[in-house]
């Protein structure tokens, strides 16, 4: 609050306006941090997703079981690492799929993974009677082809 001097009937008259300078420094600062942080947050595995024309958008959820396989051929099971390979995979699996009502597995996998690795994805999901599963593809907007298509 401020006073204004110089009245003549000797009042202090107060100025109730609010100083809006503080607190447009404090939210450029929140909005600072936020725009840092957002992006580490949705960190997850890092994989190059192949290209694919024939694909139908669809929004990530949390409620879906994710498969990743990454260039290496490690298994990431909604972004946990698989410790002991193609041996716990199904385990994992199966886990992941007790705690979600849908029985739709995702599989993300690196465009440079070894196919046998993705194989042996599928080959586990069989094993457990696992039917609803989609590969996840990046849409290919009609650039150029790759060589030998």
């Amino acid at each position: 609050m401020s006073m204004s001097s110089g009245s003549k009937s000797g009042e202090v008259k107060l100025n109730s306006e609010i100083n809006v300078t503080p607190l447009c420094d404090v939210m450029l600062v929140l909005l600072i941090i936020v725009m840092l942080i957002a992006p580490l947050l949705q960190a997850g595995i890092l994989v190059t997703l192949p290209e694919a024309a024939n694909t139908i958008e669809r929004t990530d959820n949390d409620n879906d079981t994710v498969v990743h396989v990454d260039v290496d051929g490690r298994f990431y099971v909604d972004k946990i690492l698989v410790a002991n390979g193609e041996r716990d995979l199904l385990t994992a699996i199966q886990t992941a799929l007790a705690k979600k009502f849908e029985r739709l597995v995702l599989i993300k996998a690196d465009e440079g993974a070894p196919y046998s690795e993705i194989m042996v994805v599928f080959d586990q999901m069989q094993r457990a009677g696992i039917e609803n599963i989609a590969l996840i593809t990046e849409r290919n907007d009609g650039g150029p082809q790759p060589a030998g298509e």
